[in-house]
């Protein structure tokens, strides 16, 4: 989506600009822990953050992440065109994100500041998950503290995202939309510890993970978590995991499940503008010996969203079935 196209690109007060970039659906949430409402940027990165992660973003130097208040901090142009230019967290994390390690996940809204710290650093000051070219190295050291160091990848990585908003680079991800995921409850699911488990919900698509807020001590659990994923175009299904939280070994698994989303976004496309219509069944992902669905799942348009609600039963575990609802969010909504 070109961010100038919805206005965010012509001349006006800054943060005006910069509240209409936030409005985007990518931007509701926080770039790093998936937090809804952010109301914090860090200007030189191009990311929306929640107030947790702000503070972990000031911890890295302003050399690395330029932190500002969408509310209360004085703009400058050229902070809130960089802004701008990059495009918001959809854009900036298929860039940041490009490479997350299989067994490495995004820290949840609950998570504590150590696995902040851990992943944002990773993120943003290590480039571990960058794609290998983009990596800035100073001998065996990755960019820590070097101004100079950061500078050449802040220009490459804007050199990235110029190219990728003209569609010329080769592998660059380029995304169709939103899905908002709201793990609403497990039921009867399997005992991993002495008499229950504490679960929660991890879900993948491409190379973004999010997670639900673990559960303790509890077999039936309700969450009623909002995670968001940005969709690309070439989109495959939604990976659902449930683990067991353990504080000194491996978490252990308590069953997987895949959602298929093209359902979803066929009949989202197909009817257009949701506002448009009352509230009314538009489609249907049918229950199949293929699919982990209990029953039939129901897409509707209700109060002007395409929404789904989806009850999976957990694969290759001995019992327990979660209950989601999906909802699309287009980019130009």
């Amino acid at each position: 989506m070109s961010y100038s196209a919805a206005g965010l690109g012509k001349p006006g007060s800054g943060k005006r600009r910069i509240r209409d970039l936030l409005n985007q659906p990518d931007n509701r949430v926080c770039a790093d822990c998936g937090a809804p409402d952010p109301k914090w940027a860090s200007a030189n990165i191009g990311v929306f953050i929640c107030l947790k992660c702000c503070g972990v973003h000031r911890s890295l130097g302003t050399h690395i992440s330029k932190v500002l208040s969408v509310t209360l901090d004085e703009w400058s142009d050229e902070e809130v065109d960089s802004m701008i230019e990059v495009g918001g967290n959809a854009s900036a994390n298929s860039i940041y994100e490009a490479f997350i390690p299989e067994g490495c996940s995004k820290p949840g809204h609950d998570a504590s500041h150590d696995q902040r710290m851990r992943f944002i650093r990773s993120k943003y000051e290590f480039q571990e998950f960058l794609k290998p070219s983009l990596r800035i190295t100073s001998g065996k050291s990755s960019i820590k503290s070097s101004a100079s160091l950061t500078s050449s990848l802040s220009r490459k990585i804007m050199d990235s995202f110029r190219t990728n908003s003209s569609h010329q680079t080769e592998g660059m991800v380029e995304f169709m939309g939103m899905l908002k995921v709201t793990v609403k409850k497990g039921t009867n699911l399997a005992v991993r510890d002495m008499m229950s488990s504490d679960p929660y919900v991890v879900l993948n698509l491409g190379h973004q993970t999010v997670q639900t807020a673990v559960m303790k001590s509890n077999l039936n659990p309700i969450w009623n978590q909002e995670l968001m994923l940005s969709v690309p175009q070439d989109y495959s299904s939604v990976k659902l995991q449930v683990y067991d939280y353990d504080t000194f070994s491996a978490d252990d698994i308590m069953g997987e499940a895949e959602i298929d989303i093209q359902p979803l976004i066929t009949s989202a496309m197909a009817f257009g503008d949701p506002e448009m219509f009352g509230d009314m069944q538009i489609g249907k992902w049918l229950k199949s010996h293929d699919n982990a669905l209990v029953e039939d799942s129901i897409i509707n348009i209700l109060d002007g969203k395409v929404r789904q609600e989806v009850q999976i039963k957990l694969q290759n575990v001995e019992s327990g079935e979660i209950e989601l609802e999906l909802e699309w969010l287009p980019l130009d909504q």
